[in-house]
């Protein structure tokens, strides 16, 4: 006989006042690295917030809801929305799309924040270059490319360099047949 499979149940998302937050001492992040605050705020005011926070709610000492959310996992997004607050550019009542975990999980709040910035894989170079040449393509200019993405327009144009590569290259390079120093060698 065979056993039934255990369903997931994932967890609850709701908006919650961007001033029923606050960041968690369980936030594992603490060195500065990659964009900087104000660059993912320019990010956020052009293209708004693509991911939400994962939040918890808070327990006074007695164990009960303080009605305030603690963010183990977001902390940069946390820290963008809180200079859009002090900008005056975002209501510091405005709705944040938050993941709700349970109080009194047993996943800690550190895991969480560890393995949302663990488990990021870097977008492939190939999926990258395509990307580029699609905004190219719909009418994005080099620059505007780079600006929208917070990189330097050489990188652009670096990689839209590949669209004068065959397609068999590209097939190759794709099933780590190649590397990309291999495929951009006579560029």
């Amino acid at each position: 006989m065979a056993s039934a499979i255990q369903k997931i149940a994932l967890n609850a998302s709701r908006d919650i006042p961007f001033n029923k937050l606050v960041l968690s001492r369980s936030n594992v992040r603490r060195v500065k690295s990659g964009l900087s605050i104000e660059e993912l705020a320019r990010d956020i005011e052009r293209r708004g917030l693509l991911q939400t926070l994962n939040v918890r709610l808070v327990l006074d000492g007695d164990g009960a809801e303080t009605g305030t959310y603690e963010v183990p996992a977001g902390g940069r997004r946390f820290r963008v929305l809180e200079l859009l607050v002090k900008q005056k550019k975002l209501a510091k009542t405005a709705p944040v799309p938050c993941m709700v975990r349970e109080a009194g999980s047993a996943i800690l709040a550190e895991d969480d924040s560890l393995t949302e910035n663990v488990q990021r894989v870097a977008l492939h170079p190939l999926d990258q270059f395509r990307a580029f040449r699609d905004m190219l393509e719909k009418g994005m200019s080099e620059e505007e490319i780079a600006a929208a993405l917070f990189v330097a327009p050489a990188v652009v144009r670096q990689r839209l360099r590949l669209m004068t590569v065959s397609d068999k290259l590209f097939d190759v390079y794709e099933q780590d047949g190649m590397r990309l120093e291999q495929l951009m060698v006579d560029l």
